[in-house]
């Protein structure tokens, strides 16, 4: 009689072994934390073998990469009608909460993921995550309609302005428990009333007058 075990396939399950192997390495890292994932234990919990998940994954890294590409997903889904003619301020509004909205079900094993990430012995994650967090910031532009052109001084300032934007956001959502993210929402809404005027006196050509501020 075979020994060869049974792994799950196509047919028992139709996701993706991709979805599949990022999904139970966050399950796995809301129980025991993102530090103690190994890719052994995720694949023998699918019944995957290693081969398998090296396909998909070259580290647990990678993995943590593809759960975060649901942010930029969740930024640039099918926006409500009318979403064009919104002022500036709450096109990046939307945005913005799209993005923490996509992980916050699990906000806990996410800021868990960018701690490892920036870790000091992990040197080797510093540059991609600024890269990263680069593309993020150029998405965000793309899914708000920011008008400016690549490279233009309008476009460097919104950059530099919504990366600080950003990251001020996500410091105060990894240590937001309050119900639907209402601490992170009063603190995006505040900081963008307060620089209502900013991008208004950037040089870099037209400035339509329903532009607002981005910090």
């Amino acid at each position: 009689m075979s020994m060869t075990p049974v792994h799950r396939d196509a047919r028992r399950d139709e996701t993706p072994f991709g979805e599949r192997i990022v999904g139970e390495a966050v399950r796995q890292g809301e129980v025991q934390g993102w530090h103690s994932v190994r890719l052994t234990e995720v694949a023998a919990r699918l019944e995957l073998p290693m081969s398998a998940v090296l396909a998909e994954f070259r580290d647990l890294d990678a993995v943590a990469n593809a759960w975060f590409l649901r942010g930029w997903q969740g930024m640039l889904d099918q926006p409500p009608e009318g979403f064009a003619d919104w002022p500036v301020r709450s096109r990046l509004e939307h945005c913005l909460l799209a993005w923490f909205g996509a992980f916050s079900a699990h906000r806990h094993v996410t800021v868990e993921m960018l701690c490892h990430k920036a870790h000091p012995p992990h040197l080797h994650t510093w540059v991609p995550m600024l890269f990263d967090l680069s593309r993020t910031i150029q998405w965000l532009r793309e899914a708000a309609r920011l008008e400016a052109r690549y490279g233009s001084r309008r476009a460097q300032v919104e950059e530099v302005a919504l990366t600080a934007l950003f990251v001020a956001t996500l410091t105060v959502w990894a240590r937001d428990d309050s119900e639907n993210q209402a601490r992170t929402r009063r603190f995006l809404e505040k900081r963008l009333s307060r620089g209502e005027d900013f991008m208004k006196r950037v040089p870099g050509g037209p400035v339509s007058t329903r532009a607002e501020a981005i910090i």
